[in-house]
């Protein structure tokens, strides 16, 4: 298989998880290279993303599940800004990172494997909505997850090589306060001000935060108002919410569902919930680690464990215990900018990683 030319086509199919044609250009093409590897294909049909492409290779027995997403954050067009291109050892483009190079070093890791006489069922699941939630696929996650002995995650590795084998959970709430419209020179005392209510809410959020136990609460958009010169009767907020611990999300759920507007004539609306849970390095997860560290050194690999606060669809699979490591993709930094870019040199060594897990577990 020519990676570099796999790649570059893949990140010159744009793909935004909003455009169900595009992330289904890319669903082509993934399928069209399963199947010259002798995969059998399956598409799970979509309505509102892309359809997800379910690749098997080999007989019974439980499998070792792939997981990558073929969808980007970047609106079609950014190529014109950002194209794809390589210089100094790296490889730069929209999506290249997060996670075009995935779906690369996955396909080649499994022909590599097959190549040298893998005798053991593999299943690259491929889906079209994991940068907007994973709404869709997290069914086809978790039910192939639970059909397999070992889940790898092909997201981005870390910068030093580290896989990530631990990760934050994440959710979030939307917020709206109602207040009541007024003049704000000739009835300002007649209105109720939706800003000044959810300035008291924002900074109650805030204070949730509790870094000792790796907790953060963001309030990272607010919208309210329409002129100066007008009481505002609406003000809304998103908020970001990442937890480490699990039973940190029952506090934080509580506390924000019990807020209480301060300011009489106003009223709070929340929605919103926990997306995913952490993945924390638990138990399992160490001995995870330890068996593919194992596997790894057998080919002069020295794997390393590390973490982050982003999440990914692993933290679908941890929950459900069964084994999983994630950030077996490429190598680089800048993802979801346009300054995202791998080292060239970090698929040839993620294939080969993964090989050895496809060979040796």
């Amino acid at each position: 298989m020519d990676t570099n030319t796999l790649l570059k086509r893949l990140v010159e199919t744009e793909s935004p998880s909003s455009d169900k044609t595009a992330v289904d250009r890319v669903a082509a093409i993934v399928a069209d290279e399963a199947r010259k590897l002798g995969a059998q294909v399956e598409f799970i049909p979509n309505q509102t993303t892309g359809d997800h492409v379910v690749s098997r290779w080999g007989g019974g027995g439980k499998p070792i599940l792939l997981l990558c997403h073929m969808d980007t954050v970047f609106a079609l067009g950014a190529l014109a800004n950002m194209p794809y291109r390589e210089a100094d050892g790296k490889i730069f483009g929209p999506g290249v990172s997060d996670m075009k190079a995935s779906i690369v070093i996955a396909l080649a890791g499994i022909e590599d494997a097959l190549q040298r006489g893998l005798n053991r069922p593999v299943t690259l699941l491929c889906t079209s909505d994991e940068e907007i939630g994973s709404h869709t696929s997290r069914e086809h996650i978790e039910r192939l997850a639970l059909e397999s002995e070992l889940v790898l995650v092909m997201e981005p590795g870390m910068m030093d090589g580290a896989l990530k084998t631990w990760r934050k959970g994440g959710g979030g709430f939307d917020i709206t306060v109602r207040g009541r419209a007024a003049h704000a020179g000739g009835d300002h005392e007649k209105g109720r001000n939706a800003i000044e209510e959810m300035a008291h809410q924002i900074l109650a959020i805030q204070n949730l935060t509790d870094y000792s136990k790796g907790t953060t609460l963001n309030v990272g958009v607010i919208n309210g108002g329409t002129v100066s010169n007008v009481v505002p009767d609406e003000c809304s907020i998103e908020v970001d919410v990442r937890i480490l611990q699990p039973d940190e999300w029952q506090r934080i759920d509580s506390a924000v569902r019990s807020l209480k507007p301060l300011l009489d004539g106003t009223s709070i609306q929340i929605r919103g919930g926990l997306n995913r849970g952490p993945m924390p390095f638990d138990a399992r997860m160490k001995a995870t680690f330890e068996k593919a560290s194992s596997i790894a050194s057998q080919i002069g690999v020295d794997l390393k464990a590390s973490g982050t606060g982003g999440v990914s669809d692993a933290n679908f699979v941890a929950p459900l215990g069964i084994p999983v490591l994630d950030g077996l993709g490429a190598i680089g930094e800048g993802y979801h900018s346009e300054r995202e870019y791998i080292f060239a040199d970090s698929i040839p060594q993620r294939v080969n990683l993964l090989s050895a897990l496809l060979q040796g577990w």
